[in-house]
């Protein structure tokens, strides 16, 4: 009976870490903690609130580690598979680094601890697991922006380098130019000395300032919402979630009885 009893006491560690709950508390703690991380830069609020600051910093942090420590009772090896798991385990471990020594320069790493909140709001592991989705279709987008950025570049050395050598006199000047251009940085000063001398050149410069701006950046933004949709899709919803632990519970109990089955069949046997 004391594995039984040792189960049972993992399955409810197991419905406090998962439920709702618990995941708020967090989310306040990890606010609280980042608010005293903010607070410690001034050296006027911390002499006269310091004993308070530090308190709270480290009774946040010390939820956070035993919250790590249930976590880990409580999912065991699945705990080390998770790749969020061990994110929170390494930034909460920053926090117990000793703040002098060789290990001082790890100090700064202590405001790492914001960024649990990606971990814990289930909405923003989302977003994260989109942008990491996108690299493939950015690096695309990207490299496609990359040669028209230099093709305009070397076409406007060409044509208007002669008018307007500060802009466009070399390559590399052409392509800060051209970028400067695309992100409509004080585009008109740019391009005014060449449509003084070529007022036909408004038409390149619009037509590329279309492709960039308008067509190619807006390629980021539709590969971003589809892999936010994509991530989205991935996930289960809480139904899902909900029907899959409902049949957990139900496999466990029903080993429990047998469990328990054979304990009293040993018994009435002796």
């Amino acid at each position: 009976m004391p594995q039984a009893d040792a189960l049972t006491a993992r399955e409810r560690v197991r419905r406090l870490v998962d439920s709702g709950a618990f995941q708020r508390v967090i989310v306040v703690l990890i606010v609280l903690n980042a608010a005293a991380l903010g607070l410690e830069t001034s050296p006027e609020i911390m002499e006269r609130w310091g004993g308070i600051v530090d308190s709270v910093a480290w009774l946040t942090v010390g939820v956070f580690v035993v919250e790590i420590g249930l976590r880990i009772f409580a999912h065991r090896a699945d705990f080390f598979r998770d790749p969020w798991s061990l994110f929170d385990l390494f930034v909460v471990a920053i926090a117990l680094i000793p703040d002098s020594g060789a290990f001082g320069v790890l100090r700064v790493l202590r405001v790492l601890r914001v960024l649990r909140l990606l971990s814990t709001v289930r909405s923003m592991r989302r977003v994260v697991g989109a942008l990491i989705a996108t690299i493939p279709g950015m690096l695309s987008v990207g490299t496609l922006l990359i040669m028209i950025l230099y093709i305009a570049a070397v076409m406007a050395t060409q044509m208007f380098g002669g008018v307007a050598p500060e802009a466009f006199g070399s390559l590399p000047r052409a392509l800060v130019s051209m970028f400067q251009i695309m992100t409509v940085d004080n585009w008109t000063v740019v391009i005014g000395p060449v449509v003084e001398v070529y007022p036909w050149a408004w038409l390149f410069f619009i037509g590329y300032l279309l492709i960039t701006a308008y067509v190619v950046l807006n390629l980021f933004i539709a590969v971003a919402v589809e892999a936010l949709d994509h991530q989205r899709g991935d996930e289960p919803d809480e139904t899902t979630v909900a029907i899959t632990e409902l049949r957990d519970e139900v496999h466990r109990l029903r080993e429990r009885l047998d469990s328990s089955s054979g304990d009293r069949s040993d018994d009435a046997a002796r």
